[in-house]
C-alpha cells in the first residue's frame, strides 16, 4: 500500500527531455492512464487491454490540446480526457448481453416496487429470492448495472434507480456544512456495519486508492469478483444512507 500522503506515481516521474513536448507528456503520464483503467469496472466482454487503448487515444488528445497558459495541471486535464475517451468508446459498444439486460430490467422493477411498498430498497439476497436466481447472479448484475450507469448518457434510462444506488456516496452540500458532516458520520457508520470483505474493499478502494487488481491480490479473489463486491457494498451503503436520511427528514 502506498504511504499516507504520498504523491501519485504519475506526478513523480520525469524524463530526460529529449522527446518532443507532446511525446514527453504522453510518456510521463502512462502511469496515470494505468491508474485510471485499473480503477474502472470493465464490463463483461470488454478486455481491459481495450480500455488501455481507448485511454491512450484520450491521453494523446490531451497532450495535443493542453494549453499550459491556462494554469491547469496536465495531470488534471488528462485525467478527464482519458476517462472520457474510455467511456465514449464503451458507449459505442453494446456491452451487455440480451440476458444480462433482461435481468437488469427485472432487478430494476423489483427494486422500485419494493421501495414504493416499504420505503427501502431490497437487499441483494431478497432480489435473488424474488427473481429465483442465485445471489451470485445478482452480484454480477449489480456490477453490470454500475458499469452501464457509468457509460450511460441517459440518466433517466432503465437502470437509473440502480445507478443511483450504485454510485459513489456523496453530498451536494458544501464540505463545511453541518449537513455534510452529518452525512459523513452516517456514511462512516454504514461502512462499519458492512460485512468484513465488503468493508475491506471500500477501504482499500477509497482510502488507499488501490487498483481493483491489487485489491484482488489482498483478498485472494479475481478482479471481476472485486468489482462485484465493490458494487454490492455501494448498493448497501446507498440503501442504508437513503433509509437513514429519509428517517431524519421525516
Amino acid at each position: 500500500m502506498k504511504p499516507k500522503g504520498a504523491r501519485p506515481e504519475w506526478e513523480t516521474i520525469t524524463l530526460s527531455g529529449d522527446e518532443s513536448e507532446r511525446d514527453r507528456l504522453v510518456l510521463e503520464h502512462i502511469p496515470l492512464l494505468k491508474h485510471i483503467v485499473g480503477r474502472m469496472n470493465a464490463p463483461a466482454g470488454v478486455d481491459r487491454d481495450d480500455l488501455y487503448g481507448f485511454g491512450m487515444l484520450g491521453l494523446i488528445a490531451a497532450a495535443d490540446s493542453w494549453d499550459a497558459a491556462r494554469g491547469l495541471k496536465f495531470s488534471t486535464y488528462a485525467y478527464h480526457k482519458v476517462r472520457g475517451a474510455i467511456l465514449d468508446e464503451m458507449r459505442k459498444q453494446d456491452v451487455l448481453s440480451r440476458g444480462k439486460r433482461e435481468l437488469l430490467r427485472d432487478v430494476e422493477r423489483f427494486v422500485q416496487a419494493t421501495e414504493q411498498a416499504r420505503g427501502m430498497a431490497p437487499l441483494p439476497e431478497e432480489i435473488a429470492e424474488a427473481l429465483f436466481v442465485p445471489v451470485e447472479e445478482i452480484d454480477d448484475a449489480l456490477a453490470c448495472a454500475r458499469s452501464a450507469g457509468e457509460i450511460s448518457l441517459d440518466s433517466e434510462g432503465e437502470e437509473s434507480r440502480l445507478s443511483a444506488l450504485l454510485g459513489d456516496p456523496k453530498s451536494e452540500d458544501p464540505v463545511g456544512s453541518a449537513e455534510f458532516a452529518e452525512l459523513k458520520q452516517l456514511l462512516v457508520e454504514a461502512i462499519e456495519a458492512l460485512p468484513e470483505q465488503e468493508k475491506t474493499v471500500i477501504t482499500l478502494y477509497y482510502a488507499e486508492e488501490l487498483l481493483l487488481k491489487d485489491i484482488g491480490e489482498v483478498l485472494g479473489v479475481t478482479e471481476s469478483r472485486v468489482s462485484q463486491i465493490h458494487s454490492r457494498a455501494l448498493y448497501k451503503l446507498n440503501r442504508q444512507l437513503a433509509t437513514l436520511t429519509g428517517k431524519e427528514e421525516g
